[in-house]
């Protein structure tokens, strides 16, 4: 689990310090936000191609 939110950061100059995933600046909570909107990993992936799988592993891990 550690390996996974190492792919989250979190600063407070970029998107107002909110969780982001690493080297982007997509919010954890839009990803959640939108898994609880029904889409899945692969809708998820196709909308925001700069994501890999682990990255919405780590955003869920965070949101745990």
């Amino acid at each position: 689990m550690n390996l996974l939110l190492q792919r989250i950061s979190i600063d407070p100059d970029v998107c107002f310090g909110k969780p982001c995933i690493r080297g982007t600046r997509i919010w954890v909570s839009l990803v959640l936000d939108l898994m609880a909107g029904g889409m899945s990993t692969q809708e998820i992936l196709a909308e925001y191609p700069r994501l890999k799988e682990e990255d919405i592993r780590a955003a869920i891990a965070y949101g745990a």
